[in-house]
């Protein structure tokens, strides 16, 4: 097995490199891998480095223990916020970012991915979790939307009707329910999900890297239109303002 190579360990994310494949962890188990302010800026930061490495093929991200993938936002965080704050949002540039990646990334869902966690696994190009994932979007209960592509990549992958299931319905769907619908390829017991994810990695690095960012890019051109993904933000930044802030 290839060298683990760290690159970086804030606290809240951990990166490293093995072999061909590049990891993401997010790291704050007590707060079920809820992202803040400081979290994104550290993603934002080792992305390029990432990027810019020609031997990493393949990006992993994951979350710490099995409890969590990613909770989304940090609420006591969000309630500090203002309309500004939406219309900018920090995480859907973050995500698009993810999404335009010239590496294939999978999302290694070992837990809950609740609001902007399942935003930022509709990011990723592939999806595996363990049998003992959650995906619910709790925003309209909130009085605010999915936000940071949420709305536009889930209809994209799933079709309108199980975006709206899952968005207005509040449906919380189970790692079965996932994949029974398309939402993942794989479950694999916790134990197993790690490696199971690398061997795909790896297998998946062997194929030709010009070959998958240009096959990358003509299967995701059909959606290049940013009207949704504007809307989204100004709806947010409206029901930030008429909800949060009264």
């Amino acid at each position: 097995m290839d060298k683990k190579d760290w690159l970086l360990d804030s606290g809240l994310l951990r990166t490293w490199k093995q072999g061909t494949i590049g990891y993401i962890q997010i790291h704050r188990p007590e707060k079920a891998n809820a992202y803040n302010e400081s979290l994104l800026d550290t993603f934002f930061s080792v992305l390029p480095q990432i990027e810019s490495d020609e031997s990493i093929r393949v990006i992993i991200i994951t979350g710490a223990g099995n409890r969590s993938f990613c909770a989304g936002a940090d609420l006591e965080e969000m309630q500090t916020k203002d309309y500004r704050a939406a219309l900018n949002l920090k995480s859907a540039r973050l995500f698009h970012a993810v999404a335009a990646s010239s590496k294939i990334t999978l999302a290694c869902i070992n837990g809950a991915a609740v609001g902007g966690g399942l935003e930022l696994t509709l990011a990723c190009d592939l999806r595996i979790s363990s049998n003992q994932a959650r995906f619910f979007f709790p925003e309209t209960k909130f009085g605010l939307i999915p936000a940071a592509g949420g709305t536009q990549r889930l209809s994209q992958l799933l079709g309108v009707a199980r975006a709206k299931e899952l968005i207005l319905g509040g449906r919380i769907w189970s790692a079965e329910d996932a994949l029974k619908n398309g939402l993942v390829t794989e479950i694999v017991p916790f134990a197993e999900l790690i490696s199971k994810a690398q061997k795909w990695g790896e297998e998946i690095a062997q194929r030709d890297p010009v070959a998958l960012e240009f096959a990358k890019k003509a299967i995701e051109m059909e959606y290049s239109s940013h009207t949704g993904y504007n809307y989204e933000r100004i709806a947010e930044a409206l029901l930030y303002q008429l909800r949060l802030k009264k």
